[in-house]
């Protein structure tokens, strides 16, 4: 059973029961786009308490604002009463809730766009914001005054750039001056809530006229201070480089292309994101630059290609080429790829020829000077120069020995 499936089940049992039941917000906006939605949500004027006596697997997760999960066999499916929110405090969360219509409910949401409900029954949409009209103008609108939509809830701002970035409509310019007024206010919101926002916009192929509308809003600085006073032109020119589908660490290496490694790493740790993905993101601007080394060994070479991030690491380096001088700046990119491509499937990883006991039993004394030993007797095999244990032998005696007349 799909989600919809599911939704619609829950929404007759709601309607033979004598409740006003609509499918509501983004589906609806999907719906009309010719896209498929993520998942459906339900609006009716049935009170938490009778949804959780209809149904009988349910979650509270917020029912005192009238959200209620439906587990409806494999599917989960949000059904929330009609409601109205007043006296918003801080910037998210509203002080009292009111049970309500349908028409009530439609006014307390985020966008236009996002405001419609849809009979699946009748198969009626029920628009009471005009938000049709403004899909047709290709339009992210507030419902009601800008400024006070977002005061309720300041991700809204990031939500508008999202909007804008994934369907490529514009906003609407009291919408867009409010967003630009208030920018500053966003640092209210939690890492985490950001940070989902951030991935939609930075991973979608429209990704760099997402990013121009949040340095262009001072959205980016208000969330990052002090990083993107002078490069963010040239992390809009990255971004638009970058193939069409990229994982969230990538487009966020290249929104802080411009940026010292450890200063990127700092202003990231507002987004808690997880130690892989920072990980992940650390690796790409550390090692800036070191593929266009022509000179690179094979050690080297085998030891970067071994990276679980090395594809990463690449598309990166090709993005920054591409944008600062276009296809005749990506020649040492694609020597790299030759040589990588000559390699064939020889083993990147190969098991040392020798282990640290082995290395101790030939007369290697624990310490720096073992571990500087081993490093290079591994390096000797990356590099093709020793195939056996019997090679590897004759290499450690002549290194050591020529370790102990430097000592004397």
């Amino acid at each position: 059973m799909t989600n919809k499936q599911a939704a619609i089940k829950i929404l007759r049992k709601l309607r033979s029961n004598g409740f006003e039941a609509l499918l509501a917000g983004g589906c609806v906006r999907d719906m009309l786009l010719d896209k498929r939605a993520k998942d459906y949500d339900i609006a009716t004027n049935a009170p938490p308490k009778d949804v959780t006596e209809l149904f009988k697997r349910t979650l509270n997760v917020g029912a005192k604002f009238g959200v209620i999960i439906v587990l409806f066999e494999n599917q989960q499916v949000e059904v929330a009463t009609f409601r109205t929110e007043t006296d918003y405090v801080d910037g998210r969360h509203p002080g009292s809730v009111k049970f309500t219509t349908a028409a009530e409910d439609a006014s307390r949401r985020d966008f236009t766009i996002n405001g419609m409900f849809y009979d699946p029954l009748k198969k009626e949409v029920i628009d009471h914001v005009d938000g049709q009209a403004d899909l047709r103008a290709k339009i992210v609108r507030t419902i009601g005054r800008p400024a006070e939509r977002f005061s309720e809830d300041y991700l809204r701002m990031l939500r508008a750039v999202r909007f804008s970035t994934q369907l490529d409509f514009a906003i609407e310019p009291l919408t867009w001056s409010a967003i630009c007024t208030n920018s500053a206010n966003i640092a209210h919101i939690s890492g985490e809530r950001i940070s989902i926002e951030l991935e939609g916009i930075l991973i979608n192929p429209n990704r760099s006229a997402g990013a121009s509308m949040l340095f262009d809003s001072v959205l980016a600085e208000a969330i990052f201070p002090g990083t993107f006073t002078k490069n963010g032109k040239t992390a809009i020119e990255v971004l638009g480089q970058l193939r069409e589908k990229v994982d969230f660490p990538l487009a966020l290496a290249c929104l802080f292309v411009g940026c010292e490694t450890d200063f990127a790493i700092e202003m990231s740790r507002v987004l808690k994101l997880s130690r892989s993905q920072t990980k992940h993101i650390k690796f790409l601007l550390a090692n800036r630059g070191k593929l266009l080394d022509d000179q690179m060994s094979l050690a080297d070479l085998k030891k970067i290609l071994a990276e679980p991030y090395f594809g990463d690491l690449y598309e990166f380096q090709r993005a920054i080429q591409m944008a600062e001088g276009g296809p005749d700046n990506t020649v040492a990119l694609e020597n790299l790829s030759n040589r990588i491509k000559e390699l064939g499937d020889a083993e990147l990883q190969p098991k040392p020829l020798l282990n640290g006991h082995d290395l101790i039993r030939m007369g290697a004394v624990p310490g720096p000077a073992l571990g500087q030993l081993s490093q290079e007797l591994y390096i000797a095999q990356l590099e093709g120069k020793l195939h056996s244990s019997e090679q590897a032998e004759q290499w450690v005696q002549m290194w050591l020995k020529r370790h102990r007349e430097i000592e004397k």
